[in-house]
Formats: structure tokens, sequence, C-alpha cells
């Protein structure tokens, strides 16, 4: 065994050579730059809203079906909380009593009128063809010039969308999947709502929660009351024209009540759809008949407009009618039947929002 010599210096470990030292060199990202880092910034936010236009473009029929779930969230909340008045109890319970107590209702319709609709939908579109076509005539003989087979193929495409309703009405229901997901959405808002609020808030900043809890309610309250005025003018409008129809002997009176009822959900366009359609049928069965029918249209429809919908103004957003009209045929365009019932709730959520953002920027604003 070699003996170590305590005068030698022991040998030092051979020092790896020294590294360059890279993290504090700039990369291909890094802006030196002020001001062109400051552009940059500018020009990633323009792309992130583009990306993000591009995106709702893309998932805009998803987010109209979350959407129209909301609404029928809060039609099923504003019937909840009507319910909590007159009942003490959980608030589960009581959406569960609401939701039977328009399964029951939706029953009642099918089995008391159900076959009834189902023969009167059949024969509503070749009788508002036969009268169209009559009243193509009559102005052909006072010497109104037109192509009477561009009258009839118009005729028999608008035909064809009243027979779509009809058999809609009838039963054979269209996009069941997402009347389904509306359905269900609404029942999982309903019965938490503060949820969903609560998770929404807590993605937003601290100092801006407090802010949209407050857009949040304002918005749930509105709705709540704009949806119950509807449907207060939907029943008022459908069982008003099935009696008043039914007490002249109109054919197919009860279809015609429910479609009175069912387009008085779409202001400035249903009612005028409903009127034609009630006044072509009356006319089928004479001249008297058909003027009662539009007898019954003006009544129905004064009372609507004169003492309902103001009542119901009164205590919701004030939405300008071109406004409503507008948005309305823009969303019938793009997403059909779907956007064109949720193009008035849409109008009041953007209107509110709107409201408020401009409130807060005039509390922040110095005096």
């Amino acid at each position: 065994m070699s003996e170590i010599d305590p005068a030698k210096p022991a040998p030092t470990p051979a020092t790896p050579p020294r590294r360059r030292a890279t993290t504090k060199k700039p990369g291909p990202t890094d802006i030196s730059d002020p001001l062109l880092r400051e552009e940059a910034k500018k020009a990633f936010v323009w792309i992130g809203i583009a990306a993000a236009v591009v995106l709702c473009v893309f998932l805009a029929q998803p987010l109209l079906v979350i959407f129209g779930g909301m609404v029928f969230g809060a039609m099923i909340d504003g019937g909840a909380r009507l319910l909590g008045r007159v009942l003490p109890i959980g608030r589960g319970w009581r959406v569960t009593v609401v939701m039977l107590l328009a399964a029951l209702f939706i029953a009642w319709v099918m089995w008391f009128a159900g076959s009834q609709i189902a023969v009167q939908a059949a024969a509503l579109p070749k009788t508002i063809e036969a009268q169209a076509m009559k009243i193509a005539a009559r102005l052909a003989a006072h010497g109104v010039v037109f192509d009477i087979k561009d009258v009839q193929g118009a005729v028999q495409q608008a035909v064809g969308g009243v027979s779509y309703l009809t058999r809609a009405v009838g039963g054979i229901i269209g996009a069941f999947t997402t009347m389904f997901l509306i359905i269900v959405l609404g029942i999982y808002f309903a019965a938490e709502p503060r949820l969903y609020q609560r998770g929404l808030a807590w993605m937003l900043p601290r100092e801006n929660r407090s802010y949209f809890q407050g857009t949040v309610e304002l918005i749930g309250k509105s709705l709540r009351r704009l949806l119950a005025g509807r449907l207060l003018g939907m029943a008022i409008e459908g069982f008003a024209t099935w009696i008043l129809l039914s007490l002249y002997g109109v054919p197919m009176a009860a279809l015609l009540g429910l479609l009175t009822g069912l387009l008085a959900f779409l202001p400035n366009i249903g009612a005028p759809i409903s009127g034609a359609l009630m006044i072509l049928v009356g006319f089928s069965g004479g001249t008297d008949m058909g003027l009662y029918c539009i007898a019954v249209y003006i009544v129905v429809q004064v009372v609507d407009g004169n003492i309902i919908i103001p009542m119901v103004a009164k205590k919701t957003v004030d939405l300008a009618p071109a406004v409503v009209l507008g948005a309305q045929l823009i969303m019938g365009a793009l997403f059909g039947i779907l956007g064109l019932a949720l193009a008035d709730p849409l109008v009041a959520v953007i209107k509110i929002a709107l409201e408020r953002h401009s409130e807060k920027r005039e509390e922040q604003a110095p005096a």
C-alpha cells in the first residue's frame, strides 16, 4: 500500500469548462424595444378577440341552446318563486311541483283535444291554399295582372311552412334533441341557480364579482317577469280565441286557439301570422264568418296590446319594438325558429348588461 506524502498537495479535480449563461440571452420571442412590445400586446389582444368571435360563430348553435336552457330555467324559477308565496316547502320540491303541473297541462291538452287537433292540422293547409287561390282569382277578375302559376307556387311554399307548424303541433315535433337539452339544462339551472352564478363569479377578479352578482340578479328578475307576461298573454290569447271561435262554430277552433297561443310568444310576428290563418279559415265558411274572425282577432289583440303588454312592460325591460323586430329577423334567419323565439330575451339581456356597464362607468368617472 502506497503512502501519501503530506508535503505534496492533493490533486484538485478537473473543473468543467465554463458554460455560457444562455438563460440570460434574449429568446426569439423576446422583444427588447418597449414600444414594439406594447404594440405586440395590442396585436395579440385583437387576435384573441378575432379568435373568440370565430369560435362563437362555430359554437353559435350550442351557445344558443345553453341560453335557451337559461331562459327555460328562469321560467321554472319564476313559477317556483310564485309557488313559494303560498306553499312553504323547499326549493327543490317547488321546482318539481312546477314541472309536474306543466307536464299535466301538456298531457291534458293532448288527451282533451289531441285527436281533434291532429285532424284539423291535416285539413288546415288545404283550406289556406284554397282561400288564397280564391283571393287571387278575385284580384284577377278586377284587373290585377299576375301569373297565376307564380301565385300558386308561392302559396304552396307558404302552406308547406304552415303544414310543418301544424305537424309539430299535432305531435310530430322537430328538433327533439334540442328541446330535450333545453329542458334538461333549464331544470339544472332552476334547481341550483346560485351554484352556477358563484362558479362564473369565481372566474372574475375580486373587484368585479359584486358588480357581476348584481347584474345577474337584475337579468334574472327581468327575465322572470318578461316570461311571466308572455305566458299570461299566451294563455289569454289562446283560450279567448278558442272560446270565441267555438261559439260561432268556426272550423278548426281548437287548432287556431292553440296556434294563436303559441305564436303569442313571438311579439310583432306571431300575432299577424295567427290572425291571417284565422281570417283565411273564417272566410272558408262564408263572408259573415270571415268578418266575425276579423272581429275576434281585433278584440283579442286590442285586449292584449292595451292591457296585458303595458302591464307587463311597466315591470320588465322597456324594449323598442323596432329593435326587437330586427333582432327577430336576424336570429330567425340565422337559427330558425329557435333563434326567433329567443331573440326577445336575448335583446333584454344585452340591454340590461349595457345599462349596468354604463352605470358603472358613470360611478367611476371623476366628478
